[in-house]
């Protein structure tokens, strides 16, 4: 096995070799092995993909459909993601100009970050979320503004914004948003997000909205940043939640021609191209499969109710998530504060896994946060395996 000569290990980027690994994904890795365990660790659908996208990319293989695809992506995807949009959030995207299709949405995350930041920018990142955003800021050289919003229900209201911006001054030039939120699940109402939008327009920061959640929301109307301030958005989606297509790796960025022409330059630098093969099943997704959300919709929303019936009946604190497929519990006082040391003594002692709140930034800790996306089965062993767990607390 060969080791890195000693003279060669400065050659490490220093931004890189700073940061910690992806804990979301080393938690899962470090319980993954115990027997038995129920995980309800990762944001995956345990749903299938629709049998008519798996079929358009059927389709796609037999016609030898294997070429470098334009590096933004097919035209006719570009057109059925701009049609989307359109019909969605009222905003008209030119798809030879404005759209990108991606591999993934943490590709289109990346390939903005490093294409529209500078070292020493402050972005402002409301806490708890999904901590991909963390590095992708970081490697840039800009600076993440990390937000705690447990106070305000897991919410970043225009105030808190307001306040953040006095203090912070000049340097902030962009804020993302993530709505619904993972890990909590809470998202903005359009009162809550035109209040929003006010002050970043009033302070001209680039939004960079990642609603990949957007389909999954149970309680309230979606509204989209893009709706309300196309301007100065950049919006980031895919299909790996909609329509179950995690491992397929789609998803696109949509904004003014302007901040498009940097990402794309680059996006190409990063991928080249997305796969023909994904695209064609993308492209089947968004024209005859619009509806396929709307069942996995259902499903989540009733493990979401019995979950969140299960856990608030054993003493957690949740604040009901309204979209997405996470709970996000507070972990009872007689247990005490340390996440790690809960979530590890409940997959060796109980064998369910999950994910600590740490994992998500400032406002995370006491917490843990469960993935509802998994079959009825799993979630009823979880409730009983963790309702015997609890009771040594009561």
């Amino acid at each position: 096995m060969p080791k890195l000569d000693q003279r060669l290990e400065s050659v490490v980027n220093q931004r890189v070799d700073a940061l910690p690994p992806a804990q979301i994904r080393a938690f899962d890795d470090e319980i993954s092995a115990i027997p038995g365990i129920v995980k309800l660790t990762l944001g995956e659908p345990d749903f299938n993909v629709p049998d008519h996208v798996k079929q358009a990319a059927i389709r796609s293989i037999q016609d030898n459909d294997s070429h470098y695809s334009p590096s933004r992506g097919t035209l006719p995807l570009r057109e059925a993601i701009s049609k989307y949009l359109s019909d969605t959030r009222s905003v008209d995207y030119d798809p030879v100009t404005e759209v990108i299709v991606t591999v993934g949405a943490t590709e289109a995350i990346t390939a903005t970050t490093f294409a529209l930041l500078n070292p020493g920018d402050e972005v402002i990142i409301p806490t708890p979320i999904f901590s991909l955003y963390f590095p992708s800021v970081s490697l840039t050289g800009a600076i993440p503004v990390k937000v705690d919003t447990s106070n305000d229900g897991f919410l970043l209201t225009a105030d808190r914004l307001e306040k953040v911006l006095k203090r912070e001054g000049d340097k902030v030039k962009a804020i993302i948003l993530n709505y619904p939120n993972n890990p909590t699940g809470r998202s903005y109402s359009h009162d809550e997000l035109t209040a929003l939008a006010k002050v970043i327009k009033e302070h001209h920061l680039l939004a960079i909205v990642d609603e990949i959640y957007s389909e999954l929301i149970y309680d309230q109307p979606f509204t989209s940043l893009a709706t309300l301030l196309p301007e100065q958005t950049v919006l980031i989606s895919g299909l790996s939640k909609s329509h179950a297509m995690t491992g397929w790796r789609l998803g696109y960025v949509a904004a003014p021609q302007d901040a498009i022409d940097q990402i794309s330059k680059m996006h190409s630098f990063m991928v080249t191209a997305p796969n023909d093969t994904a695209q064609a099943a993308a492209l089947e997704a968004l024209t005859n499969g619009l509806e396929d959300p709307v069942e996995f919709k259902q499903q989540y929303q009733k493990r979401r109710d019995r979950l969140a019936s299960a856990m608030k009946a054993m003493g957690f604190e949740i604040a009901v998530p309204d979209g997405a497929f996470y709970i996000f519990a507070k972990i009872p006082e007689a247990f005490g504060k340390d996440d790690f040391k809960f979530a590890r003594e409940l997959a060796h002692k109980a064998k369910v896994g999950v994910i600590p709140g740490q994992a998500f930034g400032p406002g995370g800790e006491g917490h843990i946060r469960l993935s509802y996306a998994a079959s009825d089965e799993d979630i009823e062993k979880v409730i009983d395996r963790l309702s015997s767990f609890m009771e040594q607390f009561n």
